[in-house]
């Protein structure tokens, strides 16, 4: 007798209909993942035709916006399966800033090893206020250079800080001219022209530049801070900079660093042309290569009644127009 949940040719009752239904869903689930394999497998595979071209890694870039770049150029098939890729595989932060060369005939995995070790041109940023040697030591960790090397050919001031793309393979020579060509491009002859008015040549404009660099904490300060040195330099009253005694004392070996902190006495009794506490004038050249608002500070000093100025523990400014004043700030904030 044939039962009631049963029906030949059909699928009946309610176990019937799951079963079909668990089955029918996992069908499509392979079917779906394994399209989509598929498709990821697929995308991962060069885009093909042998097109070779120049491609930019900025700064800061997220992957999101390099996956869409490098489709958009033709070298990648699909930006949100090497996206993909590149979480999966873990190298998601491993892209490297610069310019590469790539071609259109390399799969996703090959591009990925290229974009980290194939750079024609690589970023490097310089900050404001470092000495040659800390330039120099900051360059041998990005190109094969020699420090040494370096050093003799850069002019202290004159070695712009700024960020760079450079040539992967740069020498000494090739990196000092990157920068003097950049100082060139951005000290205008607007600035140049300002600084003559204030009766300053370009080489004394950098000199003080460079102190103002390495006395102040912030851009709105260093205009204030060039117009106190510069008013004592014209008045014939010593700078008293500790930057310049900083400067001519070199690299401290126990705190491994070009600038000493907490100056004593006989830091300060330093015999030095650059000790501003001892020579009432310019030291004889620049004490780090400044930036582009020291410089614009010093072009276009604000004129204040202040002589004096210290820095608190917390790098706050305090002016002072006379000694007792400037005592008085010492005693309060320092």
């Amino acid at each position: 007798m044939q039962s009631k949940w049963v029906k030949r040719g059909q699928i009946a009752g309610p176990f019937g209909w799951i079963s079909f239904t668990v089955v029918l869903l996992f069908l499509i689930l392979v079917t779906t993942l394994l399209s989509a394999n598929v498709w990821y497998q697929t995308s991962l595979k060069a885009p093909g035709g042998g097109s070779e071209k120049i491609f930019v890694v900025k700064n800061g870039e997220a992957a999101v916006e390099i996956a869409k770049r490098l489709e958009e150029e033709g070298l990648i098939k699909n930006s949100l399966a090497f996206r993909i890729y590149l979480f999966t595989t873990k190298n998601d932060g491993k892209i490297e800033v610069g310019t590469f060369k790539l071609n259109s005939n390399r799969s996703a995995e090959e591009l990925v090893q290229s974009l980290q070790q194939g750079r024609v041109d690589k970023w490097v940023t310089l900050v404001e206020g470092l000495r040659v040697e800390e330039v120099a030591d900051k360059l041998k960790g990005e190109f094969d250079i020699e420090e040494k090397k370096f050093i003799s050919l850069s002019e202290e001031g004159y070695m712009f800080p700024d960020t760079y793309l450079m040539p992967v393979n740069a020498d000494e020579a090739k990196i000092t001219k990157i920068l003097k060509e950049n100082f060139d491009k951005k000290i205008d002859q607007n600035i140049i022209a300002q600084a003559k008015k204030n009766g300053l040549s370009l080489s004394e404009l950098i000199n003080l530049a460079s102190i103002v660099e390495r006395e102040s904490r912030n851009t709105d300060e260093r205009p204030i801070i060039a117009g106190i040195l510069l008013k004592r330099l014209r008045e014939g009253i010593r700078l008293e900079a500790d930057a310049t005694i900083q400067y001519a004392l070199g690299f401290q070996n126990e705190q491994k660093t070009w600038w000493k902190k907490d100056l004593t006495f006989q830091d300060i009794d330093i015999k030095s042309p650059y000790n501003t506490r001892k020579v009432a004038s310019l030291p004889p050249g620049p004490i780090c290569n400044p930036g582009l608002s020291a410089i614009k500070a010093v072009a276009d000093p604000k004129v204040s009644p202040y002589y004096y100025y210290i820095h608190d523990g917390d790098g706050a400014a305090h002016f002072a127009a006379t000694l007792d004043e400037h005592n008085a700030n010492i005693s309060k904030y320092l």
